[in-house]
């Protein structure tokens, strides 16, 4: 089932004696979360993912704008006519009840006709349990779990609803990085035998890459970029985007273009045709540097950092916006020591920004070099 949102704003009233006006934590918000998908909702903390999470789940009311769970139109609608699971960053489950209490809890309160019988809440609970594989931990106690074993009861408990659609509010964020890897893989893997429409919350960009059939980058309540998570990485449609997506992040340069070539620090490091002169900001993804003899990018190697298959060359460069850069190369590529070091660039990894609004500026990079 699709989820549309229409113009969704979200606007809370100022707080305290000497607060004033209004703060905005969503504005204008419209997308579409495909029938089926996994969609990663990507942004710093603050950025209003949380609040539009909510608002899809009906515990915020928007102050603008209209949610759509398909045709249906569910702006108004109670939380508990939606048919959401939610899945919140401290899982939430009560801790005097069984592992298998907490899944059957949601059952035991649903009313009239939808109140299944208690042979079919256990039936339920326990199919829902061997979906995330916790069917042998059913008589525990949450404090007797470890972090990943109690985020799988969580969303255990989300779908033994049989929700039309599945809401995850950042539930890795409380876990160690081995087993937020294990456990992302792992929920990615739930979603794909339901096919439960979801929506995972995450201001972690390599987690929602990773997982995501379809990423939405927000920044202060605003939609920056909606897309596939590799064609929002190689197009960024701002230096926000560009920055925000990729580890190591993005190498930030001041330039100019002149003649249809890219100057950083005077040095002439790449032909972009159809830039129009004058001042930019140019990115470069750690991937897009080449090592060469000939090449137009100069910059004083600081250290080499071998990484197991890639080794990390740390350098500097004046126009460079950081204090330092990162070149990311294959282990094995023979990089130097020690002094200067000198780079080809690859235009498809190369950015263009307006310095003023930060909105890309194209060229043609398949002509470029």
């Amino acid at each position: 089932m699709n989820i549309t949102l229409q113009g969704l704003t979200k606007t809370f009233p100022a707080r305290g004696r000497r607060a004033r006006g209004e703060t905005t934590a969503v504005r204008d918000l419209s997308f579409t979360i495909p029938d089926g998908r996994l969609v990663g909702l990507l942004g710093p903390s603050g950025c209003g993912k949380s609040t539009t999470l909510n608002m899809i789940c009906g515990l915020e009311t928007p102050t603008a704008g209209r949610i759509f769970f398909g045709q249906e139109d569910v702006t108004t609608l109670p939380p508990e006519l939606r048919g959401v699971g939610m899945v919140f960053q401290n899982y939430a489950l009560y801790p005097h009840l069984s592992v298998l209490q907490n899944i059957l809890f949601p059952l035991e309160n649903l009313k009239g006709d939808k109140r299944p019988t208690r042979a079919e809440m256990q039936k339920r609970a326990r199919e829902a349990a061997a979906l995330v594989q916790i069917e042998d931990l059913l008589d525990r106690r949450p404090r007797e779990l470890s972090g990943g074993q109690q985020q799988r009861v969580a969303i255990a408990r989300a779908l033994v609803k049989m929700p039309r659609v599945l809401l995850l509010d950042e539930p890795l964020s409380n876990l160690d990085a081995r087993l937020r890897l294990q456990t992302r893989e792992e929920i990615c893997k739930i979603q794909k035998r339901t096919g439960i429409t979801t929506l995972f919350v995450t201001h972690d960009q390599e987690e929602a890459m990773s997982i995501s059939d379809f990423i939405v980058v927000m920044k202060e309540g605003v939609l920056m970029q909606q897309g596939a998570p590799q064609q929002v990485y190689d197009d960024p449609a701002n230096l926000f985007v560009a920055r925000f997506l990729g580890t190591p992040p993005i190498n930030v340069f001041t330039g100019r273009v002149q003649g249809g070539r890219l100057l950083l620090a005077d040095q002439e490091v790449l032909a972009v045709p159809g830039a129009p002169d004058g001042p930019v900001v140019a990115g470069i993804r750690p991937e897009g540097f080449e090592p060469d003899a000939g090449g137009g990018m100069a910059c004083a190697l600081s250290r080499v950092e071998v990484l197991g298959r890639d080794v990390s060359m740390v350098c500097t460069h004046p126009a460079c916006q950081g204090d330092t850069l990162r070149a990311i190369l294959r282990s094995g590529a023979g990089a130097p020591a020690q002094g200067t070091v000198r780079f080809a660039l690859r235009p498809e990894k190369v950015f263009l920004f307006d310095p003023d609004t930060e909105a890309r500026i194209p060229f043609d990079a398949a002509a470029a070099r």
